[in-house]
C-alpha cells in the first residue's frame, strides 16, 4: 500500500484540468496449490499492478488504464481518458455530471488470524497431501483433489474532491473434490470449503474442517453411484445454504442490477424482468423473504467500507417482507433513474471501469432449525451444492441442478437421490417460500466467478443464507 500511496501523490501533483477525476490503483497477488491423486500439481503464482484513470470533462466520462505507473505512464492514461470523455460528451447516452465525485476517506483491511505466509509451501502441501489421501477410501474413487487458493487485493482510490479510500482484502479458499465411477455411472461431490469462500487467512482451512470433510465427501460420492435418480414430480423443496447461494445470485441479484434494468447488458447477458416502476410495491416473494445488501458482515467476500467509485458502503434492504424496495445500482445509475441504490459500483481489476455489481447479497434468517423445516414436509426433496444452472435472458425462468439430494417423507429425511434438479419462474418461485431457517442455520458463503460486462468482468460476490423451504416446486432427475 505504501507504494500505491507514493504513486497517487505523483498523479495528484500532475492531475489534468477537468471537471473531476479519480485514480484507482490496484495491486493483486494470487497463489494456488493443489494435490491431485497424490501428485503435486504445478503451483500457480501471479501478480498484477496497474491504474485506472477516470476523467469527467465537458459532460462526458472517459477511462484510461495502464500498467505503466511512472509519471509519464499516468499522464498518457489521463490523456486517453480525456479523449474518450470528449467523445462521450458528443455521443453518450447520459451527462456524466450526474455522477458525483466522492470525497470519502476511509480504510479497511481483512481481519486475519493466521497469515498465509506463516506456513511454508512445504507445510501447506503436507496438509493438502493428507487431505488427498483421506479421499482415497475406495477404488471407485477414480479422481480426487485437494487445493487451496490465496488472493490478496490492495486498492487505493483517490479523487479530485479529496477522497481517499484504501482497502486490503485477503482471501484463502480451500476445497476438495471426489469423483466416483462404477459401470456407466459417474458422480462428483465437492466439499471442504469448495463452495464456502470468505475473506480471511490460513485459519479458513481449519474453519471448513478440510481434513474431516474428506472421507465424508468421498462416501457421499460413492452413495450417489447406487442412488436412484431424482423423481420427476411436483414436491416441496428444501434448499441448503450452498444451493441458496446460486438461487439468490441468479434470480434476485442479477435481476436487480440497475444498469441491467436500464438495458446496458441487453446485447451481452440479457436484461431483467424487473422494471423501474416495480420498486416500492411489487411482491417479489412471500412475507418471509427479506434480502439485504450488507457490506458489514465480518469477512464475507465483499465486506468493506466503500465501492470502487468511493461511495460509502452501508446495509440496505432490497426486499423487505417480500416487497421490492430498491435495486442494486451505484451512484451513476441512481442519478440516471432517480431510484435509491447501494454502494455497488465494482470493477474486476485495474483495467476495468466500475459497473453495477452485486456485493454481499444476503437472505435474512427466520426462525427454527433445519430439522424443523424437514418436519413440516410430508413429501419433498432436500438439495445441496449447485452442479448446473440455466436462466433466461430476463433472469426469470430458471433450471438448476444439484450434486446431492435426499427424499423427505412424512417429516423425515429418507433415501439419497442422484442428479436432482428443479425449475421455476423467479416471479413465482420466491412467493412459494414457506420456511426460513433461524440465525443458527445461517451460513456466509459466496461465488468467485460472477461474470458480467463487455469486456467481461469476473468478480467475487458474497451471499449468506439459511436453509429455505419452498412449496410445490417442479423437480426432476438427471435425464431431463
Amino acid at each position: 500500500m505504501e507504494q500505491l500511496c507514493e504513486i497517487a501523490e505523483i498523479f495528484q501533483a500532475q492531475a489534468p484540468a477537468c471537471d473531476a477525476w479519480t485514480l484507482r490503483l490496484v495491486e493483486e497477488e494470487h497463489d494456488h496449490l493443489e494435490i491431485r491423486q497424490g501428485v503435486v500439481e504445478p503451483s500457480r503464482c501471479r501478480t498484477s499492478c496497474g491504474a485506472m484513470v477516470t476523467l469527467m470533462l465537458e459532460g462526458g466520462v472517459g477511462y484510461g488504464a495502464t500498467s505503466d505507473l511512472s509519471p509519464a505512464g499516468l499522464r498518457a492514461a489521463a490523456a486517453r481518458a480525456a479523449d474518450w470523455a470528449r467523445l462521450h460528451a458528443r455521443l453518450g447516452l447520459f451527462d456524466a455530471r450526474l455522477s458525483p465525485c466522492p470525497s470519502t476517506r476511509a480504510d479497511y483491511r481483512t481481519a486475519i488470524q493466521e497469515p498465509w505466509e506463516s506456513l511454508s509451501i512445504g507445510e501447506k502441501l503436507a496438509v493438502l497431501r493428507e487431505v488427498d489421501q483421506a479421499l482415497a477410501i475406495d477404488e471407485r474413487i477414480v479422481d480426487r483433489a485437494a487445493w487451496v487458493t490465496r488472493r490478496q487485493v490492495s486498492q487505493l482510490l483517490v479523487t479530485s474532491a479529496g477522497g481517499r479510500v484504501s482497502q486490503v482484502l485477503d482471501f484463502v479458499h480451500p476445497g476438495l473434490v471426489a469423483v466416483a465411477h462404477a459401470g456407466s455411472q459417474t458422480q462428483r461431490r465437492h466439499g471442504g470449503g469448495a463452495d464456502w469462500p470468505q475473506q480471511g487467512g490460513w485459519e479458513r482451512v481449519a474453519a471448513v474442517r478440510l481434513l474431516q470433510a474428506a472421507p465424508v465427501v468421498a462416501e457421499e460420492a460413492l452413495a450417489l453411484l447406487a442412488a436412484p435418480d431424482c423423481p420427476r414430480d411436483t414436491r416441496d423443496l428444501i434448499l441448503l445454504p450452498s444451493q441458496m447461494v446460486l438461487q439468490i445470485h441468479e434470480s434476485i441479484g442479477h435481476p436487480l442490477e440497475l444498469d441491467r434494468i436500464l438495458g446496458d447488458e441487453r446485447n451481452y447477458a440479457g436484461t431483467s424482468f424487473v422494471t423501474p416502476e416495480m420498486f416500492g410495491h411489487y411482491r417479489y416473494g412471500s412475507d418471509l423473504l427479506n434480502v439485504t445488501f450488507d457490506p458489514t458482515v465480518a469477512n464475507e467476500l465483499v465486506s468493506g467500507v466503500a465501492d470502487d467509485e468511493g461511495t460509502p458502503a452501508g446495509r440496505e434492504y432490497l426486499i423487505r417482507r417480500g416487497i421490492l424496495e430498491r435495486p442494486l445500482g451505484g451512484a451513476l445509475s441512481q442519478a440516471r433513474t432517480g431510484l435509491p441504490g447501494t454502494a455497488n459500483a465494482r470493477a474486476s481489476g485495474w483495467d476495468r471501469p466500475p459497473i453495477d455489481r452485486m456485493g454481499n447479497l444476503n437472505l435474512e434468517p427466520g426462525a427454527g432449525s433445519l430439522a424443523d423445516l424437514v418436519a413440516r414436509v410430508e413429501r419433498g426433496i432436500l438439495m445441496d451444492t449447485n452442479r448446473s444452472w440455466s436462466i433466461d435472458d430476463s433472469r426469470n425462468k430458471f433450471q438448476f441442478g444439484c450434486e446431492w439430494g435426499r427424499l423427505i417423507e412424512n417429516g423425515e429425511l429418507a433415501g439419497v437421490v442422484r442428479n436432482p434438479g428443479y425449475r421455476g419462474i423467479s416471479a413465482n418461485f420466491w412467493r412459494s417460500l414457506d420456511g426460513v431457517g433461524g440465525p443458527e442455520t445461517l451460513e456466509v458463503r459466496g461465488v468467485r466467478n460472477c461474470g458480467k460486462g463487455e469486456p467481461n468482468q469476473s468478480v467475487y460476490v458474497g451471499h449468506a443464507a439459511p436453509p429455505c423451504l419452498f412449496r410445490s416446486v417442479a423437480v426432476f432427475g438427471g435425464g431431463e
